[in-house]
């Protein structure tokens, strides 16, 4: 009997743990990448620790998924946190719990763990076509590829996934270029937006020059009725930073209703107001404001100037204390996908059934970030990439194999 065969467009995390699971399954899988190397933006995650997954019960992390947790969370149950760490603890590299919750693995790098994979990978059978571009369906219904020297052809398939990522960090790989594809076959995407994004705010070119780069560390940001302790990253243009991340998805909608979105930052989170009035009205009145707030408050000079861009702060201690709990910025426009660090929209489930497998298009399948739902950072984004992989490939093999 004919071995099944799997072509996935797309070495990210989730077609590499397709396409792992797929070849244990006894298929023969072919793994195209528009990229030289696969897994960049897997490797670019590690730079920053590569936060895997989180260790907070399952029921909760659930419902970190918004409106698409009931599409979720047969896939996560599936294949939970503890399943992920167990397999990157197989490929050899261990895990631990920070501080935070968050799951890293003890290098806190991506590069050994992508080099273990790719290894099993090959002792696998999985063959790796770098520089291969998917470019549709031919008139037989096979997948087609460009490679590096532009010519093009189809490569025959039982099926086909798809994994070929969002849009965010397009260097990296995923540039989105396939919803014009997808579109063209019937399956119009919901618009790609960034997510877990920062933000241009309406600050003077002055404060932007001098404080680019500029941490505020233990700060709260709030917008709407939700509020985020964490920190904040000033930039030439706006806001960056954990706490931004975690509110950019009401930040980010309100953008698009409004046109503008107001946050606010508590520059001392956690003191009352009256407790900060009481030391501010123990300074010396006739030093500078910038000296009070410094010596009173601790604050730093970019606190300080963040402040001032709200206009003339208030003297008397009291209104000047609640504005310290309460420093408004008015947020522009997002920073762009390019700065993003995941993408919402994409593929609806509306058009897939349970297994991931397009309706319009029996034998193609999605995984990964090309489907319309998002998280905060934290590792729920590379739990969920992870499951969908394996989702996928499981039904590939249910139904074909």
């Amino acid at each position: 009997m004919p071995r099944l065969k799997v072509v996935i467009a797309g070495a990210g995390p989730a077609g590499l743990m397709a396409a792992e699971r797929l070849a244990q399954g006894g298929a023969q899988v072919v793994v195209h990448d528009r990229m030289p190397s696969p897994a960049r933006r897997l490797l670019m995650a590690g730079r920053g620790g590569l936060n895997l997954t989180h260790s907070e019960p399952l029921a909760d992390m659930l419902g970190r998924y918004g409106d698409r947790t009931s599409r979720l969370a047969p896939l996560l149950e599936a294949f939970p946190p503890q399943a992920l760490r167990d397999w990157v603890e197989g490929l050899g590299q261990e895990t631990f719990v920070g501080s935070s919750g968050r799951v890293f693995p003890r290098t806190l790098k991506a590069s050994p763990l992508v080099r273990a994979w790719l290894s099993r990978l090959d002792g696998l059978g999985v063959e790796l076509r770098l520089r291969s571009t998917w470019t549709g369906w031919d008139a037989a219904g096979q997948p087609r590829f460009r490679g590096p020297d532009g010519a093009g052809g189809a490569e025959p398939a039982d099926a086909l996934l798809l994994a070929l990522g969002g849009a965010s960090w397009p260097r990296l790989g995923a540039d989105g270029g396939w919803t014009s594809l997808l579109s063209e076959a019937g399956v119009p995407p919901a618009p790609l937006r960034p997510a877990n994004c920062g933000f241009v705010a309406d600050f003077r070119p002055d404060f932007a020059d001098r404080f680019a780069g500029t941490p505020l560390k233990t700060v709260a940001l709030r917008h709407g009725d939700r509020e985020v302790r964490g920190e904040l990253l000033l930039t030439g243009r706006g806001l960056e930073g954990g706490a931004v991340y975690a509110l950019s998805a009401s930040i980010r909608d309100t953008l698009e209703a409004a046109g503008e979105a107001w946050a606010f930052i508590d520059l001392r989170p956690g003191q009352p107001a009256a407790d900060l009035a009481e030391r501010l009205a123990r300074q010396d009145r006739k030093a500078s404001l910038s000296n009070r707030l410094r010596k009173a408050l601790s604050l730093s000079p970019a606190a300080i100037a963040l402040l001032r861009e709200a206009g003339p702060p208030p003297s008397e201690p009291l209104a000047l204390a609640e504005r310290v709990k309460s420093v408004p910025v008015r947020l522009t426009a997002t920073a762009g996908m390019d700065r993003a660090i995941s993408t919402a929209g994409g593929i609806r489930f509306e058009d897939l059934d349970a297994g991931l497998q397009l309706r319009a298009r029996p034998g193609t399948w999605i995984a990964g970030e090309m489907l319309d739902w998002e998280a905060p950072t934290g590792g729920y984004l590379l739990q969920a990439v992870f499951a969908t992989g394996v989702h996928a490939a499981r039904d590939i093999l249910a139904r074909t194999g």
